[in-house]
Protein backbone atom coordinates (compact mmCIF):
# COMPACT_ATOMS: atom_id res chain seq x y z
CA UNK A 1 0.00 0.00 0.00
CA UNK A 2 1.35 3.10 -1.04
CA UNK A 3 0.74 6.48 1.27
CA UNK A 4 1.32 9.91 -0.37
CA UNK A 5 1.65 12.76 2.50
CA UNK A 6 0.13 16.32 1.57
CA UNK A 7 1.41 19.75 3.03
CA UNK A 8 -1.81 22.30 3.02
CA UNK A 9 -0.27 25.78 2.47
CA UNK A 10 1.44 26.54 -0.34
CA UNK A 11 0.93 23.21 -1.79
CA UNK A 12 -3.10 21.98 -1.90
CA UNK A 13 -4.42 25.65 -1.11
CA UNK A 14 -2.99 28.93 -1.86
CA UNK A 15 -3.30 30.59 1.15
CA UNK A 16 -0.62 33.32 0.49
CA UNK A 17 -2.80 36.27 1.01
CA UNK A 18 -4.46 35.72 4.42
CA UNK A 19 -0.94 34.32 5.69
CA UNK A 20 0.68 37.20 5.02
CA UNK A 21 -2.21 40.08 6.00
CA UNK A 22 -2.56 38.30 9.11
CA UNK A 23 1.19 38.05 9.83
CA UNK A 24 1.32 42.05 8.67
CA UNK A 25 -1.49 43.05 11.38
CA UNK A 26 -0.20 41.09 14.05
CA UNK A 27 3.43 42.41 13.89
CA UNK A 28 1.94 45.96 13.93
CA UNK A 29 -0.22 45.43 16.86
CA UNK A 30 2.69 43.90 18.88
CA UNK A 31 4.47 46.75 18.03
CA UNK A 32 6.86 45.22 15.78
CA UNK A 33 8.57 45.27 12.41
CA UNK A 34 7.62 42.46 10.09
CA UNK A 35 10.61 41.65 7.74
CA UNK A 36 8.89 41.22 4.77
CA UNK A 37 7.10 38.57 2.31
CA UNK A 38 10.43 36.40 1.50
CA UNK A 39 10.42 36.03 5.45
CA UNK A 40 6.88 35.66 5.80
CA UNK A 41 6.18 32.81 3.21
CA UNK A 42 9.85 31.50 4.77
CA UNK A 43 8.58 30.16 7.95
CA UNK A 44 5.20 29.22 6.64
CA UNK A 45 4.94 25.00 7.61
CA UNK A 46 6.25 25.78 11.22
CA UNK A 47 4.47 25.17 14.01
CA UNK A 48 2.88 28.82 14.55
CA UNK A 49 4.39 29.57 17.96
CA UNK A 50 7.95 28.67 16.42
CA UNK A 51 6.91 30.26 13.18
CA UNK A 52 6.09 33.52 14.48
CA UNK A 53 9.30 33.47 17.18
CA UNK A 54 11.75 33.19 14.33
CA UNK A 55 9.74 35.84 11.88
CA UNK A 56 10.06 37.74 14.76
CA UNK A 57 14.22 37.14 15.73
CA UNK A 58 13.30 36.18 18.71
CA UNK A 59 15.03 33.82 21.51
CA UNK A 60 11.86 31.62 22.24
CA UNK A 61 8.31 32.16 21.57
CA UNK A 62 6.13 34.38 22.63
CA UNK A 63 2.43 33.97 23.81
CA UNK A 64 1.26 37.07 23.14
CA UNK A 65 2.80 37.30 19.83
CA UNK A 66 0.90 34.08 19.07
CA UNK A 67 -2.38 34.31 21.04
CA UNK A 68 -2.51 37.65 18.64
CA UNK A 69 -2.09 36.04 15.73
CA UNK A 70 -4.79 33.63 16.29
CA UNK A 71 -7.24 36.57 16.73
CA UNK A 72 -6.15 38.03 13.92
CA UNK A 73 -6.34 35.13 11.36
CA UNK A 74 -9.67 33.90 12.86
CA UNK A 75 -11.56 37.44 12.33
CA UNK A 76 -9.82 37.39 8.64
CA UNK A 77 -10.87 33.84 7.42
CA UNK A 78 -14.68 35.07 9.03
CA UNK A 79 -13.74 38.05 6.53
CA UNK A 80 -12.71 36.30 3.69
CA UNK A 81 -16.15 34.19 3.34
CA UNK A 82 -17.17 38.43 1.18
CA UNK A 83 -13.53 39.53 0.59
CA UNK A 84 -12.10 37.53 -2.57
CA UNK A 85 -8.27 39.26 -1.68
CA UNK A 86 -8.00 37.12 1.03
CA UNK A 87 -9.68 33.84 -0.07
CA UNK A 88 -7.55 30.29 0.23
CA UNK A 89 -7.92 28.74 -3.18
CA UNK A 90 -7.08 25.31 -4.25
CA UNK A 91 -4.19 25.64 -6.73
CA UNK A 92 -5.32 24.47 -10.26
CA UNK A 93 -5.41 20.91 -10.52
CA UNK A 94 -5.48 19.66 -7.18
CA UNK A 95 -9.23 18.65 -7.17
CA UNK A 96 -9.34 16.52 -9.74
CA UNK A 97 -5.67 15.13 -8.88
CA UNK A 98 -6.95 13.84 -5.37
CA UNK A 99 -9.99 12.33 -7.26
CA UNK A 100 -7.89 10.38 -8.97
CA UNK A 101 -5.44 9.11 -6.64
CA UNK A 102 -8.70 8.34 -4.00
CA UNK A 103 -9.82 5.96 -6.88
CA UNK A 104 -6.35 3.73 -6.64
CA UNK A 105 -7.17 0.58 -4.47
CA UNK A 106 -3.07 0.29 -4.03
CA UNK A 107 -3.00 4.01 -2.63
CA UNK A 108 -3.82 6.06 0.46
CA UNK A 109 -3.83 10.04 1.35
CA UNK A 110 -2.34 11.76 4.38
CA UNK A 111 -2.01 15.34 5.21
CA UNK A 112 1.23 16.46 7.28
CA UNK A 113 0.62 20.72 8.60
CA UNK A 114 1.92 22.87 10.78
CA UNK A 115 -1.75 24.01 11.07
CA UNK A 116 -3.59 23.19 14.54
CA UNK A 117 -5.98 20.48 14.30
CA UNK A 118 -9.28 22.88 13.71
CA UNK A 119 -7.30 24.57 10.86
CA UNK A 120 -6.80 21.52 9.12
CA UNK A 121 -10.66 20.49 9.57
CA UNK A 122 -11.83 23.74 8.60
CA UNK A 123 -10.07 22.93 5.14
CA UNK A 124 -11.13 19.26 5.00
CA UNK A 125 -14.59 20.28 5.28
CA UNK A 126 -14.91 23.86 3.20
CA UNK A 127 -13.36 21.45 0.35
CA UNK A 128 -15.71 18.63 1.01
CA UNK A 129 -12.54 16.34 1.99
CA UNK A 130 -13.94 14.35 4.58
CA UNK A 131 -13.35 10.94 4.37
CA UNK A 132 -10.51 11.34 1.81
CA UNK A 133 -7.31 11.16 3.99
CA UNK A 134 -6.80 8.25 6.20
CA UNK A 135 -4.28 10.16 8.91
CA UNK A 136 -4.26 13.97 9.30
CA UNK A 137 -1.31 15.22 11.17
CA UNK A 138 -1.17 18.81 12.38
CA UNK A 139 1.16 20.97 15.26
CA UNK A 140 -1.43 19.72 17.82
CA UNK A 141 -0.04 16.14 17.52
CA UNK A 142 3.67 16.00 17.01
CA UNK A 143 6.79 17.77 16.65
CA UNK A 144 7.00 20.67 14.66
CA UNK A 145 8.75 20.31 11.09
CA UNK A 146 11.07 19.14 10.17
CA UNK A 147 10.98 16.58 12.83
CA UNK A 148 9.66 13.55 11.49
CA UNK A 149 6.73 13.14 13.85
CA UNK A 150 4.10 13.51 11.64
CA UNK A 151 5.35 11.27 8.91
CA UNK A 152 6.14 8.41 11.50
CA UNK A 153 2.76 8.84 12.73
CA UNK A 154 1.14 8.65 9.48
CA UNK A 155 2.92 5.59 8.22
CA UNK A 156 1.96 3.80 11.71
CA UNK A 157 -1.74 4.63 11.15
CA UNK A 158 -1.92 3.19 7.53
CA UNK A 159 0.60 0.58 8.11
CA UNK A 160 2.84 2.47 5.65
CA UNK A 161 6.43 1.43 5.30
CA UNK A 162 9.05 4.40 4.40
CA UNK A 163 9.83 3.00 0.76
CA UNK A 164 6.29 2.95 -0.04
CA UNK A 165 5.06 6.92 1.14
CA UNK A 166 5.69 10.30 -0.42
CA UNK A 167 5.74 13.61 1.39
CA UNK A 168 4.44 15.99 -1.41
CA UNK A 169 5.25 19.91 0.04
CA UNK A 170 6.42 23.17 -1.44
CA UNK A 171 9.33 24.39 1.80
CA UNK A 172 12.12 23.08 3.10
CA UNK A 173 11.00 21.73 6.26
CA UNK A 174 8.69 19.16 4.28
CA UNK A 175 11.56 17.94 2.51
CA UNK A 176 13.81 17.79 5.50
CA UNK A 177 11.22 15.79 7.27
CA UNK A 178 10.72 13.44 4.52
CA UNK A 179 14.51 12.90 4.40
CA UNK A 180 14.73 12.75 8.17
CA UNK A 181 11.71 9.85 8.09
CA UNK A 182 13.61 7.87 5.31
CA UNK A 183 10.73 8.29 2.58
CA UNK A 184 10.28 9.96 -0.73
CA UNK A 185 10.68 13.73 -0.98
CA UNK A 186 8.45 15.53 -3.72
CA UNK A 187 8.74 19.20 -3.86
CA UNK A 188 5.98 21.42 -5.95
CA UNK A 189 7.38 24.36 -8.22
CA UNK A 190 4.45 26.47 -7.39
CA UNK A 191 4.61 26.72 -3.62
CA UNK A 192 6.08 29.71 -1.41
CA UNK A 193 9.71 28.56 -1.28
CA UNK A 194 11.84 28.44 -4.58
CA UNK A 195 13.28 24.84 -6.07
CA UNK A 196 16.90 25.68 -5.70
CA UNK A 197 15.75 25.92 -2.06
CA UNK A 198 13.85 22.41 -1.76
CA UNK A 199 16.53 20.61 -4.38
CA UNK A 200 19.40 21.68 -1.40
CA UNK A 201 16.74 20.60 1.44
CA UNK A 202 16.62 17.34 -0.42
CA UNK A 203 13.94 16.70 -2.57
CA UNK A 204 14.19 13.91 -4.74
CA UNK A 205 11.97 14.96 -7.13
CA UNK A 206 10.35 18.67 -7.91
CA UNK A 207 6.81 18.76 -10.02
CA UNK A 208 5.71 21.09 -12.46
CA UNK A 209 2.42 19.60 -12.49
CA UNK A 210 -0.32 17.58 -10.68
CA UNK A 211 -0.30 15.47 -13.50
CA UNK A 212 3.43 14.27 -12.84
CA UNK A 213 2.61 12.73 -9.52
CA UNK A 214 0.59 9.85 -10.33
CA UNK A 215 3.53 8.47 -12.03
CA UNK A 216 6.01 8.69 -8.86
CA UNK A 217 3.81 6.45 -6.72
CA UNK A 218 5.79 3.69 -6.18
CA UNK A 219 9.02 5.14 -6.83
CA UNK A 220 12.22 5.46 -4.42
Amino acid sequence: MNLVIFDLDGTLINSEAIILEAQFETFARCGLKHPGREAGLGIVGLTLDIALMRLAGLERPDDALTETYRQVFGAMRLQAESDPKLAEPLFPGVAEMLAELSRRPDTVLGIATGKSRRGADYIIERHGWGGLFATTQTADDAASKPHPEMILRAMRETGAQPGATLMIGDSNFDMEMAVAAGVAPVAVSWGFQSVPALKAAGAAHVIEDWAALPGLIGKP
